[in-house]
């Protein structure tokens, strides 16, 4: 790779980590409308700059944002309902069922039943009008034809699976099981039909995405977007892609991903996502990964790349393995595939997830690329030997959480601690005796790390039951949500706290750091 590049954080911030399937909204689920915006405003008023939130595709089984059906496409779940009522597309007795489902939890089972229907009716009535424009969107077409590369392919896939009973590809008869440019000429007319259905939907989506960043640039605030390393294997991406992935024949895989038992599970993570064929990707220059990537960095200002050690080394798991016990590790693209993303898309600002047990050649890859790691205080104690955790030790080329999605909420952590680790943590934080994250959220903010993210549940100081995602399990993930009024009572309890702290800790990002004195400006310190 040449010289290690020097890392693009050179300015002090900090970031909020909110999924919007967890923001505020009327119809079941966090949507892009004025919630979004309004936690925006927050953001701004607090100084924060960076909004964090996790991949926003449309989610298979069990409704992981790190499962999708496309790594390109939107979720629909997250279109604001509300501007197509105003439109005149939908009415309003027919949004009064989703307006009744709770507003602090998303019910995926009672949005899918009634979301679909909804969303099905405001296309139909689109469609009818013979109008090729929603509101300020642009035209549909220029959209159809700007995003024809992956949006064909998504909108067949979705459309194929409806009339196939949501079955995955590889059950499909053999001659839909990979997309080709001539496929959809032999598509029944009622498919055709349900793929433009998906193509509108995503039109409204991005209109609606590209107005909320458009007003998060407008009040300084940059969006992190999230990349799983792993696409699913029921996906768009799969199908269109197969030579891109390890696949049998029938499109099988022969061998899938996850990793070993560590800190979330006894048994390993078995993901069950198709490993990738590196040496093709290789040959081909990793283009279908830099596409990936530039597309992403269309949608984001920074990216956080999920299982960064997955490209030095991968746990393969043999097809077909209960867990992940039984898999292997095996060498990733390494040094040539960061070469490649930097020869490409050199101003690329990427946060590498390098969290578990990380040796010593993962982390000489991340600096040679010249990305930042990422540092977790939950794990400041007990997580592993060299305690590389510990907040003294954390290098300015990190970003800090206090957790991430896959962590307990903070004040849940504090209160579930074992006794000898519990005293440890209360004389490092200075707690007090109290389980209040608000300690810990400060200790973040005062890291040497250039950039330190506070996921919102520990803003909002919640116990273990707000926790997003609890890895190795099933049921009752990414349910959680805050509503408009935990916003308004934060942003009026809170605001000026974390904008002093802000200031305090020099993480406003109004100018570069330097390894060198300077005297005063007019004789007084900055």
């Amino acid at each position: 790779m040449g010289a290690p590049p020097n890392t693009w954080l050179t300015t002090r911030t900090a970031g909020v980590l909110a999924h919007i399937s967890s923001l505020p909204g009327a119809y079941g689920i966090g949507n892009l409308g004025p919630d979004a915006r309004a936690f925006v405003d927050f953001l701004a008023a607090a100084r924060i700059r960076h909004w964090q939130i996790c991949p926003i595709g449309p989610t298979g089984y069990g409704d992981s944002p790190y499962q999708l059906f496309s790594g390109r496409a939107g979720n629909p779940y997250f279109i604001d309902l509300g501007e197509l009522e105003v439109a005149g597309l939908l009415h309003p007795a027919e949004l009064a069922s989703l307006r009744s489902l709770a507003p602090g939890q998303v019910d995926y089972g009672q949005l899918y039943q009634l979301f679909w229907p909804v969303l099905a009716r405001a296309y139909d009535r689109f469609a009818a009008t013979g109008a090729d424009r929603l509101g300020s969107f642009g035209l549909l077409k220029d959209f159809r034809r700007e995003q024809a590369g992956w949006l064909e392919p998504f909108a067949d896939f979705m459309a194929l699976k409806a009339r196939f009973g949501g079955q995955a590809w590889t059950s499909w008869p053999e001659e839909y099981r990979q997309w080709t440019p001539v496929l959809r000429a032999t598509l029944p007319e009622t498919v055709r039909r349900e793929a433009d259905r998906q193509v509108f939907y995503q039109y409204v989506f991005f209109g609606q995405w590209d107005r909320l960043r458009r007003h998060a640039t407008e009040r300084g605030v940059g969006i992190i977007g999230d990349v799983p390393i792993f696409v699913a294997l029921d996906s768009a991406d799969t199908w269109q892609n197969r030579a891109v992935f390890r696949l049998d024949a029938h499109g099988q895989p022969l061998a899938v991903a996850g990793v070993p038992p560590d800190y979330f599970s006894a048994s390993g993570q078995l993901w069950g996502n198709p490993l990738y064929d590196w040496e093709h990707l290789a040959r081909t220059g990793y283009a279908w990964w830099i596409d990936r990537l530039r597309a992403a960095f269309e949608l984001y200002d920074i990216i956080r790349l999920d299982h960064f050690r997955g490209f030095d080394t991968y746990w393969e798991i043999p097809a077909g393995a209960p867990d992940a016990r039984t898999g292997r590790w095996l060498k990733g693209p390494g040094r040539a595939f960061f070469a490649a993303v930097r020869a490409a898309l050199p101003s690329a600002r990427i946060i590498a997830e390098d969290l578990g047990y990380i040796g010593p050649d993962v982390v000489e890859l991340r600096r040679a690329a010249g990305l930042p790691g990422m540092k977790i205080l939950q794990f400041a104690y007990g997580h592993d030997a060299n305690n590389v955790n510990l907040p003294h030790f954390y290098p300015p080329e990190s970003v800090t959480y206090t957790g991430t999605h896959d962590n307990i909420t903070t004040r849940g952590w504090l209160e579930n601690l074992a006794p000898d680790y519990a005293n440890r943590i209360d004389d490092y934080f200075q707690l007090g005796g109290a389980h209040s994250a608000w300690p810990v959220i400060r200790a973040a903010l005062a890291t040497p790390s250039r950039l330190a993210v506070i996921p919102m549940q520990d803003l909002l100081d919640l116990q273990a039951s707000a926790t997003l995602n609890r890895p190795g399990t099933n049921e009752g993930n990414w349910q959680w949500r805050f509503t408009a009024a935990d916003l308004a009572s934060l942003a009026g309890e809170k605001t000026a706290k974390l904008s002093h702290w802000i200031k305090l800790y020099d993480r406003t990002g109004d100018r570069p750091l330097r390894d060198y004195s300077e005297p005063p400006l007019n004789g007084h310190t900055p």
